[in-house]
C-alpha cells in the first residue's frame, strides 16, 4: 500500500467555526501541516472548530497524537473540536482512546453545525 500525503483544507463555515477537511493518511509526518491548519481555523475567529475526516484513508498512532495534540490546544485556547465523516473503525478507536469524550462527534457537517449552534 502506498502512503497518501496527507492534506488539511481550512475553510469557514460560518461566523465562529470553521472546518479542516483532513484526507490522506495521518500520521506523525503530518504534523506540520495539521497544526498550520489549525492555527489558521481559529486565527480567523473560530470558537468551534469541526475536523471532515471525509477523505481520509489512513490514521495510525501518529495521527492519534496530533489529535491529542489539536485537543490539548483547543483546551487552552477555550475552543471546541468536533468531528465528522468518520468510519466505524475510526469511530471505534476514538472510543477505545476515549477521546470521543472530549471531541464531539457527527455524522454530517449539518448535525455539527446544529450542536454549535445550540450552545451559542
Amino acid at each position: 500500500m502506498t502512503a497518501q500525503p496527507m492534506t488539511a483544507e481550512v475553510r469557514r463555515l460560518t461566523a465562529g467555526t470553521s472546518a479542516i477537511a483532513i484526507g490522506g493518511d495521518v500520521t506523525s509526518a503530518g504534523e506540520g501541516q495539521l497544526l498550520d491548519a489549525y492555527a489558521r481555523a481559529s486565527a480567523d475567529g473560530a470558537t468551534v472548530i469541526v475536523l471532515d475526516f471525509g477523505r481520509l484513508d489512513y490514521m495510525n498512532s501518529g495521527g492519534i497524537g496530533l489529535l491529542v495534540t489539536l485537543l490539548v490546544r483547543a483546551r487552552r485556547e477555550g475552543l471546541r473540536l468536533m468531528a465528522v465523516g468518520l468510519d466505524d473503525h475510526y469511530r471505534q478507536i476514538l472510543a477505545l482512546t476515549r477521546l470521543d469524550e472530549s471531541i464531539e462527534i457527527h455524522a454530517t457537517e449539518a448535525e455539527a453545525l446544529a450542536a454549535a449552534g445550540a450552545d451559542a
